[in-house]
């Protein structure tokens, strides 16, 4: 998860012209907007749907009356109109207070996060050339566009009074006013000249790089398409698999043939039932090698390059390495932290590795196989030894998880039962692309929060995993509701069959939800503090929470039926799933664990270090020196498609997945001594939690909600890990 469009753009929330009146400041404010906008040439003007605010509910973006031309001029109209707004703040001649900078800032560069908000989140949803071409073209440009308002020494030094004096401030605007400063100075505000020039260099090579190390992957997936040439290879897959493989061939220009494109992690789903061991191998070599040269397209210049960059910047600023720059403002402080409770969970979870492997073993060699267990093994035969130990079919479980009544009757129910909230689908609401939900929230009284997009298929173009976004945040201050988007990459059914879910993507679906909670729930006055505007190593903890109530008694009884019968999924089938819940959990902690200290080795790398000559050599010199290792359990991410870290903004913070959990495990364990599934208990987390955003200190808003400090028991029992298995 991540800030704004428009903070990740420039590097800090910075918004202008203060007024005590709202509504005459907002009046002044699109005046203005549109005066400068006519000076910015003809390429912008009221023809433009960015031009002005959308119309539409919430100011939903209006996407039946965008096209792709309007990006660009937008895009370069909206810095325009942020620098002269910003010109007005630093040319203010009464003195700095916190109305007539700060809230200024907060009240600027409303176009360029208008047009940001909608062209970014559509570039990874729905893109293709064009998109990559201007994102390419504009990442410079909004690199440059921060630093030159983060670099500012007059608009810091309006900044930094307000700063100072800032003992008559207390609450959120007391927040704001350090979190503003801290900004400043971390991007180097109090730098020479000599080394601004130095961090506006490398912020822009950052940006190109980050870019096109994005933009390699969608490149990577076309270069790495697996074709195969008969059916026959494909015994273990589902008709219907088979289909959507033939699909893909075809419009890839192999008609008569079949094609199966790998997603971004490095273990791939259709391994679980893929009997041909060759094309197995075949299968996840191309994954797990993709961008080392392997095809046309190599990210390991990009990975090595970046961590250079960053330890750089890191040391101008004064830091240590990249990582000690990035999480002071978390809430693991020091990268020694991270580290720490990773490397404490490690000899627990290979010794469960461990049992883990020899069960595979044994089961490949009862049905005669001679041969160890490679990476390509893995999730096929642990299937087997899943069913076998828990005698579950997941073919057979996902009968009972049809994708639309999980949407309606699971998500959404667990949702109203706990926070009294409604989802109302809006048809009227244009979309960027076609299968894309629109709801109107309502809350409890029956007042309305916002809008939620439900965005859960693939698509060609769209990147991959899951995630959450914004097209509008909640504030107060600029009088905004939120519009929310939730994006999956859902495999859809051929036309006329029902999309049925594995069990990991119904748990996916409730994870997002809690990200868009996050935002929806948002009751904050100043945009830079609002919703999921905080800590990479709190946001997952919203969201990780929810997860677990994909396996309530009450939710599972709602939604849980089969798709054909409306037969409730059988008591003996969801012992079963809750039985085998935590199976292979050393497999999953492990890929997980090394990939996160894969990354703070990375990140925690001084400027003086040696340039990194050998992605490889170095990638496993990391994992070994961690413990972690296993041949077997290779890293859910390498280092040339770690999109996390090179290419989106958990550099030196992939860890935060697990310390969020911690958050949410104890969380969710003291909630269901508190009754559980109530809305006294949702009301508390939305009031002390899910509202804040980053109006107050992430710590003190866990101790308000569960009256102290979180413990890591809750989290080894949530994932199997309180005793090893082997010695």
């Amino acid at each position: 998860m991540r800030k704004s469009l428009i903070a990740v753009a420039i590097g800090a929330a910075l918004t202008v012209a203060a007024c005590s009146d709202k509504e005459a400041a907002q009046q002044t404010s699109e005046t203005a907007q549109q005066e400068q906008m006519q000076t910015s040439g003809s390429e912008f003007n009221a023809s433009n749907p960015f031009y002005t605010a959308s119309t539409l509910p919430y100011q939903a973006p209006d996407f039946s009356n965008i096209d792709f031309a309007d990006y660009e001029p937008a895009l370069m109209a909206g810095m325009e109109q942020h620098m002269a707004e910003i010109e007005a703040i630093v040319n203010d001649p009464a003195a700095p207070t916190f109305e007539n900078t700060i809230v200024a800032m907060e009240r600027s560069g409303r176009l360029l996060s208008r047009v940001a908000s909608v062209f970014y989140n559509v570039a990874g949803a729905a893109g293709n050339t064009d998109t990559r071409t201007l994102q390419s073209k504009m990442a410079p440009l909004m690199a440059q566009h921060g630093d030159n308002i983060s670099l500012n020494p007059e608009l810091f030094a309006r900044v930094k009074a307000v700063y100072d004096a800032r003992d008559t401030l207390e609450g959120e605007e007391l927040r704001l006013v350090e979190d503003t400063y801290k900004g400043f100075v971390r991007a180097g505000a109090q730098l020479n000249e000599q080394e601004k020039e130095q961090i506006r260099a490398i912020n822009s090579e950052l940006s190109e790089l980050t870019t096109q190390f994005q933009q390699n992957l969608m490149k990577l997936a076309d270069e790495n398409l697996i074709v195969v040439d008969s059916a026959d290879e494909l015994a273990g897959l589902s008709a219907s698999q088979i289909k959507q493989m033939a699909d893909t061939a075809a419009s890839a220009g192999h008609d008569g043939k079949y094609a199966f494109k790998i997603t971004n992690t490095t273990r791939q789903p259709i391994l679980k039932s893929l009997q041909n061991r060759e094309l197995r191998q075949r299968i996840w070599e191309a994954s797990a090698n993709r961008g080392t040269g392997n095809t046309a397209t190599d990210n390991r210049p990009l990975a090595a390059r970046l961590a250079e960059l960053r330890a750089d910047k890191a040391a101008l600023l004064g830091y240590d390495n990249w990582g000690q720059y990035v999480l002071e403002t978390s809430m693991a402080k020091e990268p020694a932290a991270a580290q720490d409770m990773l490397r404490d969970l490690v000899p627990a979870v290979v010794s469960n590795v461990r049992a883990e492997q020899l069960a595979i073993q044994e089961m490949i060699e009862a049905e005669g196989g001679d041969f160890e267990v490679k990476p390509w093994d893995w999730a096929f035969y642990a299937e087997k030894v899943r069913a076998e130990k828990y005698a579950l079919d997941g073919d057979q479980v996902k009968q009972y998880f049809e994708f639309n009544r999980v949407v309606e009757d699971g998500v959404f129910f667990a949702m109203t039962e706990l926070f009294g909230i409604t989802f109302h689908k809006r048809d009227d609401i244009p979309t960027y692309a076609d299968d894309i939900l629109v709801y109107e929230v309502k809350d409890v009284d029956g007042e309305t929060l916002g809008l939620f997009y439900g965005d859960w298929f693939t698509r060609d173009g769209k990147r991959g995993g899951a995630w959450m976004s914004s097209f509008v945040g909640q504030s107060g201050l600029l009088d905004t509701k939120p519009v929310i988007l939730n994006n999956m990459n859902i495999q859809k059914a051929p036309d006329g069959e029902p999309t049925l879910l594995s069990f990991d993507e119904v748990s996916t679906m409730f994870h997002e939800m809690g990200h868009a909670l996050h935002g929806m729930f948002s009751d904050v006055m100043y945009p830079s503090l609002a919703g999921t505007s905080v800590s990479r190593d709190y946001v997952e903890f919203p969201s990780t929470f929810q997860e677990d109530w994909t396996l309530n008694p009450k939710v599972l009884a709602n939604f849980a039926r089969h798709h054909e019968t409306d037969e409730q999924i059988p008591a003996e089938l969801l012992e079963k799933v809750m039985a085998a819940k935590n199976f292979n959990m050393g497999f999953d902690t492990l890929e997980y664990i090394a990939a996160a200290l894969l990354d703070l080795e990375y990140h925690t790398l001084p400027a003086d270090a040696p340039a990194i000559d050998n992605i490889q050599a170095f990638e496993e010199a990391a994992l070994a020196r961690n413990g972690v290792d296993v041949e077997a359990v290779p890293p859910r991410y390498r280092s040339t498609f770690f999109a996390h870290v090179f290419a989106g903004g958990y550099s030196a913070g992939y860890y935060a997945y697990m310390w969020s959990e911690v958050l949410a495990a104890d969380a969710f364990a003291y909630m269901q001594e508190q009754g559980g599934l109530t809305l006294e208990n949702g009301q508390k987390f939305r009031d002390t939690i899910l509202s804040k955003g980053n109006s107050k200190d992430p710590m003190q808003q866990y101790i308000d909600f569960r009256g102290q400090e979180p413990t890591v028991d809750a989290l080894l029992e949530r994932r199997g890990l309180t005793t090893p298995k082997v010695d």
